[in-house]
């Protein structure tokens, strides 16, 4: 009586089967282009509530208003699309305090980016001032005219900025302390799957 072995067709005669990506392209395209717009958002609301702007302080606040109200649906989308695509697990190397803080970082992070425009539009609508989107149409005021509550509410958008950036910075620093120091695939997951 003779056995006979299957060997799957992906190891005969080919090269390796590639494993599955951590992260799907649609994570990855939607990670960098909130990534592009934080680093567009910080600089802008720095120097729009600064007044730093010159001749082009409305043209700066108007741009800042607009990539906050994109940030709503894009960060929307990306929080769903996390929750129904979770991404390959870390791996095993990683000690569990340092998963524990990966995705207590990416979690804290999507809550203020959502939070952060929407403190924005209320802030704003209470101003009161108009949020134009790209010059294409506005935004409904979320909030009656009232100055005090919109000095509160931008002083609050001005905190979630700053933690934004502070958790962006150990992000960076994360991934950075990965590719160059331990010299593993995490933050590749994110460039090339």
């Amino acid at each position: 009586m003779s056995t006979i072995i299957e060997t799957p067709r992906a190891q005969i005669g080919s090269a390796p089967v590639r494993p599955a990506p951590a992260y799907t392209m649609t994570a990855r395209v939607l990670h960098w282009i909130t990534a592009v717009a934080i680093l567009l958002m910080l600089p802008l609301g720095w120097a729009s509530a600064n007044e730093w702007g010159g001749a082009w302080q409305d043209w700066l606040y108007d741009l800042h208003r607009s990539i906050g109200a994109a940030l709503i649906p894009l960060v929307l989308v990306r929080v769903i699309y996390r929750i129904t695509h979770p991404p390959l697990p870390l791996p095993d190397a990683i000690a569990p305090l340092q998963r524990l803080a990966a995705a207590g970082t990416h979690w804290a992070l999507y809550a203020l980016l959502l939070a952060q425009p929407i403190i924005g539009w209320i802030a704003t609508s209470a101003y009161p001032a108009p949020i134009p989107v790209f010059g294409l149409f506005e935004l409904p005021p979320l909030s009656s005219a009232n100055r005090a509550l919109s000095d509160r509410l931008f002083a609050l958008h001005a905190g979630c900025g700053i933690a934004i950036a502070g958790i962006v910075a150990l992000h960076v620093g994360a991934a950075c302390h990965h590719h160059f120091v331990r010299k593993d695939r995490v933050l590749l997951r994110m460039l090339t799957g």
